[in-house]
This record gives structure tokens, C-alpha cells and sequence, in this order.
């Protein structure tokens, strides 16, 4: 795998989550990977595929709104979406990247936004 700068590996993980794609997925995630948000704590990379990547149906609109580099091999991302429900929502993922994949993403849950 070329390598590439930490915080583009983020985003198009990120991406690859909306659109679904689960084989470039896979490339972007480490076997090694570690999943932590406040519904899950500390999965494995199996546990994330099984529970978590599936959930983007759910979503009618997803936007990345900044990803920046936060020392070392970490990049925070920050996002909002939109559930089907019409609820929004705003959070930010503290991930590290090692040799062009993710080993791990802590997700930090935002409060709702108000409707626009």
C-alpha cells in the first residue's frame, strides 16, 4: 500500500463507511484495529465490521466538516449527519494511523443539532 499522509487515510475511511464499501474498508483498517465509542468499548476489527460498519443506512446525509492532525499518528475528524428520523448530530473520532491504516478510533459523541 503507497503511503499517505494520516489524516487522508481517515477521511477516506470515513467515506468508505457511507458509501458502504467495505473492501476499501478493510484495506484502511488494521487487523489490529480498536474500536471505542460510548456503545462499544475497546472492539476488536471484526466486532466493528459485524456492529458497526452496517449502520450507514440509517443516515439520510452524512458531511465531514474538518479533519486535522493531532500530533504524532492521531487526526481528529469532525462530521455531521442526518438520521432518517430528520435528528442531527455532530462527532468528533480521535483515530491513529500507523503505516497507512487505522489501528485505532475513539468516538466522541455530539449532542443534537438543531434542525436547519
Amino acid at each position: 500500500m503507497s503511503q499517505q499522509p494520516n489524516a487522508d487515510v481517515v477521511r477516506k475511511c470515513l467515506e468508505s463507511y457511507i458509501a458502504q464499501d467495505r473492501a476499501a474498508a478493510e484495506k484502511l483498517i488494521a487487523e489490529s484495529f480498536v474500536f471505542t465509542s460510548p456503545q462499544d468499548d475497546r472492539i476488536d476489527r471484526a466486532a466493528f465490521f459485524e456492529r458497526c460498519f452496517p449502520t450507514a443506512d440509517r443516515l439520510r446525509w452524512q458531511e465531514i466538516r474538518t479533519v486535522v492532525p493531532a500530533g504524532g499518528d492521531g487526526v481528529f475528524i469532525m462530521y455531521e449527519y442526518e438520521l432518517k428520523t430528520g435528528e442531527r448530530h455532530r462527532n468528533v473520532e480521535l483515530s491513529t494511523v500507523r503505516d497507512g491504516q487505522l489501528v485505532e478510533t475513539q468516538v466522541f459523541f455530539g449532542g443534537r443539532l438543531p434542525k436547519s
